[in-house]
């Protein structure tokens, strides 16, 4: 590779050095109306003898200006800037040369006219050398494709983004595209063409364009507009039957990385209507910085998202405990390539075993401690009760015990919103836990609190998944009920809210997430199959299953005995803890404890006998 760019700089020079003897004939050619019989003989003698000092300094002058270390095949205005400046000092420095040397050799200066010509001449003849392996580039990239079906693209934004996509689908042979149109809102640009391709209408011309044109893919390349503009969009691209694919966002613009490989394919977090949730982590996470933070699950999808998060903010150390060692690998590895100067730890460990989990926090000492291992998957729970209370109820109890036991400063519990009136094992044990965390905060030194929230796309388990793969195998898509919701947040937003919570934490409150507004799970399916081409129960059918064992239509977030405070944040809302009898559940826990593990078939029973609010669904 370093070979090639040698070789490529030995031609550029080769080529720049002709373009000297050139530009300077010429200069000297149309001073005198290319009558080259009356070109004084002084004149020519002076153009060859300072000839080596010009081709000096044009090297010197090219190399300064970067234009032996440029790519060109991707050259712009900076570069175009460049060629400009470096001529014009070439220029100048040639007639310096001439006026200070050639007078005192031969007496004579050359015309005056002479240096504003060698100046358009040297910068015509660099910009074409510099652009034509640009231009044969493009040239080679379209006849490689002139033979090849191409997918027919109508692209949607006709700005920098835009331009850019055109620009790399026309020059590129690797890429199997044909842009035939541009859709931009703005009608001074309607008619007009960007790299041959004309800007054909507005957005409510995307429908019969798309049907008139034969369009394969819709580009959507607004990379700055806001969620609420890109829902609309994608809400009139689905009625086309396009596949749909958008740029991901404007650091792309800004990082100069847009092109075709960026592109991602429109999904359903474009059409939940709202823009991301802005936490400002910095101003509150001083309480993090120079502590030891332990995360219980820290392989899971919750778990590794507060890894990463937390790591950007200089704890002291960050343990790193999970049962199954390959997540806790994959969070591992990557902690070590984005930052290396953590001090980190992973221990893998059940959170079940009382004397592993005493000897990690006797080991490490932590500070705070995040609880985010948990069995969650409904239905598997519903068929496995046992396992989830020993695994949820039983290990949150462990480790809470150790916290205490220990000294830890914060413990802050991910819980679900199914702990709320639950219909399942899973949202029962869950609402123990925070029981639990209610009953040891008022008992302990240590600020015991529960974050509770709903889905999160993308999450190991979650529906979105599932639906993309059934999609990617042809069908059906499986939805449980038409009539099902869902509330969703994204990992990232999920996890900076719990982070922000933590910092409020004062000991003993259940803090509620803001999940924005809720979304029917057939509405999803519907819309993530349009957006991958295909048409709903046509191409690819929706198939009712069901509600599974314990399953809701839909979520609660509060109980309706719990009051709803505010915080600082209008997405963290405090709960008011439900009084109970903290000494009398304490001896149903232990009784709960030694009844587990006998494997009994009656233990959603005796959970529903600690939580009245459980409906036990057969």
């Amino acid at each position: 590779m370093k070979s090639r760019l040698w070789i490529r700089r030995f031609f550029l020079i080769c080529y720049d050095v002709c373009a000297v003897v050139l530009a300077s004939i010429l200069a000297l050619a149309v001073r005198f109306d290319f009558r080259f019989t009356q070109i004084p003989k002084i004149y020519l003698d002076t153009l060859w003898n300072e000839l080596i000092f010009s081709e000096l300094l044009m090297i010197a002058a090219f190399s300064f200006f970067r234009m032996y270390s440029s790519l060109w095949s991707y050259a712009g205005t900076t570069e175009m800037i460049y060629v400009v400046c470096a001529c014009v000092v070439d220029g100048v420095g040639n007639m310096l040369i001439y006026l200070f040397t050639a007078k005192e050799a031969v007496g004579y200066p050359m015309p005056r006219s002479f240096y504003f010509l060698y100046i358009m001449f040297i910068t015509a003849l660099t910009i074409f050398g510099r652009y034509l392996y640009r231009a044969a580039r493009s040239v080679k990239g379209r006849l490689s494709k002139s033979g090849e079906e191409r997918r027919r693209v109508l692209l949607i934004g006709a700005g920098a983004a835009g331009s850019s996509l055109i620009k790399e689908i026309s020059s590129s042979a690797l890429i199997n595209k044909q842009v035939i149109g541009i859709i931009d809102d703005a009608p001074e640009k309607k008619g007009t063409f960007i790299h041959g391709v004309k800007v054909v209408g507005t957005r409510d011309d995307i429908v019969s364009i798309a049907e008139t044109q034969y369009v394969d893919e819709i580009i959507i390349a607004l990379p700055s507009a806001s969620a609420k503009e890109i829902k609309a969009i994608v809400e009139i691209c689905k009625e086309t039957g396009c596949e749909l694919k958008r740029l991901p966002g404007i650091y792309q613009l800004v990082n100069g990385e847009v092109s075709v490989s960026k592109l991602k394919d429109v999904d359903v977090n474009d059409l939940l209507g709202r823009d991301p949730i802005e936490v400002d982590l910095d101003s509150i996470m001083d309480y993090v910085s120079g502590k030891v933070v332990l995360i219980t699950g820290g392989g899971g999808s919750i778990g590794s998202e507060l890894c990463r998060q937390i790591a950007m903010h200089q704890p002291k150390q960050l343990v790193i405990v999970d049962i199954y060692e390959n997540n806790a690998y994959a969070i591992q590895q990557e902690l070590i390539r984005s930052c290396p100067e953590l001090n980190l730890a992973v221990c893998i460990a059940s959170v079940r075993n009382t004397k592993r989990m005493d000897d990690i926090f006797a080991t490490y000492h932590p500070d705070i401690v995040y609880h985010a291992a948990a069995h969650k998957h409904v239905p598997l729970m519903e068929d496995s009760p046992n396992e989830a209370v020993k695994n949820n109820v039983l290990g949150t109890l462990k480790v809470v015990q150790a916290a205490d036991r220990y000294g830890v400063k914060r413990f802050v519990m991910i819980s679900t919103d199914k702990a709320v009136n639950p219909t399942n094992i899973m949202g029962a044990t869950k609402r123990l836990c925070e029981m639990i965390i209610q009953t040891y905060n008022n008992r302990s030194k240590t600020e015991f609190v529960a974050v509770r929230f709903g889905n999160v796309l993308g999450s190991n388990g979650s529906v979105i998944p599932l639906f993309k793969k059934q999609i990617e195998e042809g069908g059906p898509v499986t939805v449980t009920h038409p009539d099902i919701i869902r509330y969703f947040m994204t990992i990232p937003e999920a996890v900076s809210l719990v982070l922000q919570a933590g910092a409020y934490a004062k000991g003993g409150e259940i803090f509620v997430l803001d999940m924005g507004e809720p979304v029917k799970i057939l509405d999803l399916a519907r819309n993530l199959i349009l957006l991958s081409g295909h048409r709903p129960d046509e191409d690819i059918q929706i198939v009712f299953t069901g509600l599974r064992p314990g399953e809701k239509l839909y979520e609660e977030m509060l109980m309706e005995e719990e009051g709803l405070q505010d915080t600082a944040n209008k997405m963290i809302h405090i709960g008011k803890p439900i009084d109970f009898d903290e000494e009398h559940f304490l001896q149903q826990l232990e009784e709960l404890k030694e009844y587990v593990v006998t494997e009994p078939t009656d233990i959603k029973q005796r959970v529903q006998a600690i939580v009245p609010s459980y409906s036990i669904h057969n």
